[in-house]
């Protein structure tokens, strides 16, 4: 087992108005955000943590997600990545997520001169209806003109974040969101299914949505438009220009570590000494964080057993097209190649996974059917590894 490459996750957790599908930790602002108090707690979790982790590591990304981290001042921004840099080598991947509207996209500017290298926009539809329907606070021009505006602050590497299988939205809405995205030159789209996620005001109040059917066909179709335009799906649900994928998710999927700084972040830690892997998240409620010492705001520690590690490595692993080396698998959970092989034999029999030259990936049938195959991993279930 050896030791992953590290990325550093930073929580701000507050946006203007909680949209109705969000089920992340976020929260309304109520009068100013305290912004200094925060900062200086987020650097006060980064020395906790890279206390923890041991041996220096170097930083392969940082992503700056929320609630709505455009609504933290460039001041405040520059101040925590100054601070950030004083403790590590900072990353050429330096992503901050962006909510289009005229106060943050105003900011745009100053951020990049802060240090922030990618933007990651929630557009979720260009079409005003559907950005109504989903409880957005910005129409489908506010989100064209965030994007022009990015660029337009020297923002080379853009992620824009588009929904499909909106409540009402038919085939020709769908692939016009994809048409509006690319015309406006982003090299990244992250493009997933609306789900009605427990805890959430969809999930209590059910919007219509499209039938299974209408939304299998607006992926499939999505996906060719895209691939047409010479974007490559690299996961299920992230397409890039060659070379312009997300670091800092593929560290995710490759099953990498992170620190997770600020309130409800979540990180993982691998210690090859030992072969232990741990996983640990820090308190959800904002005012509560604040009050409490780097420490005590760890809520939750917990070790991720051997038996664990299959599961947890699959679930993020297959997501990706390529899938992933076994060489890879038997690097980051230090366990033989059969406590993975073994649990997905069936689907490997049935045509749904695929082994070549030491790599396993599924097929795109079975990427449809990803949680499905994955029963097998679950400790315990039938025709899990003992």
């Amino acid at each position: 087992m050896a030791t992953p490459p590290l990325a550093l996750y930073i929580h701000l957790p507050w946006c203007v108005r909680k949209c109705p599908y969000c089920d992340f930790n976020s929260h309304e602002r109520r009068g100013p955000l305290p912004e200094k108090a925060y900062v200086d707690a987020l650097l006060e979790d980064l020395a906790h943590d890279l206390d923890i982790s041991g041996a220096p590591r170097e930083l392969v990304s940082i992503f700056i997600g929320g609630g709505t981290p455009s609504l933290f001042s460039p001041e405040a921004i520059s101040r925590l990545l100054e601070g950030i840099a004083a403790r590590v080598a900072l990353p050429t991947e330096i992503t901050l997520e962006a909510n289009p509207g005229s106060l943050e996209t105003s900011r745009f500017g100053a951020l990049r001169e802060a240090g922030v290298t990618r933007l990651s926009l929630g557009v979720q539809s260009f079409n005003d209806n559907h950005l109504r329907d989903l409880g957005r606070i910005h129409d489908g021009t506010a989100a064209r003109r965030a994007a022009e505006a990015a660029f337009d602050a020297g923002f080379d590497r853009l992620n824009l974040d588009l929904m499909f299988g909106l409540p009402k939205q038919r085939l020709n809405d769908a692939l016009q969101d994809i048409d509006t995205a690319l015309a406006l030159g982003a090299e990244h789209i992250s493009h997933y299914q609306l789900t009605l996620e427990p805890n959430t005001l969809f999930y209590r109040r059910p919007p219509t949505l499209p039938d299974d059917d209408s939304i299998a066909e607006m992926q499939v179709r999505c996906g060719q438009h895209l691939h047409r335009a010479g974007l490559v799906q690299y996961e299920v649900s992230a397409w890039s220009r060659p070379g312009q994928s997300c670091r800092h998710n593929l560290n995710y999927w490759q099953y990498g570590d992170y620190l997770g700084l600020g309130a409800g972040a979540h990180g993982k830690l691998s210690f090859a000494d030992d072969k232990r892997i741990i996983r640990y998240r820090r308190h959800r409620i904002p005012e509560t964080y604040l009050r409490l010492d780097a420490p005590r705001r760890v809520t939750h520690r917990q070790e991720v057993s051997p038996r664990e590690r299959p599961l947890e490595f699959a679930m993020n692993a297959l997501r990706l097209n390529d899938g992933i080396s076994l060489a890879l698998y038997n690097c980051r959970t230090g366990l033989p190649d059969d406590t993975l092989l073994g649990p997905l034999q069936p689907a490997l029999d049935q045509g749904l996974a695929k082994l070549e030259n030491e790599q396993l990936r599924l097929t795109t049938e079975g990427q449809l059917h990803l949680n499905h195959l994955l029963l097998p991993l679950i400790p315990d279930s039938p025709g899990s590894m003992p």
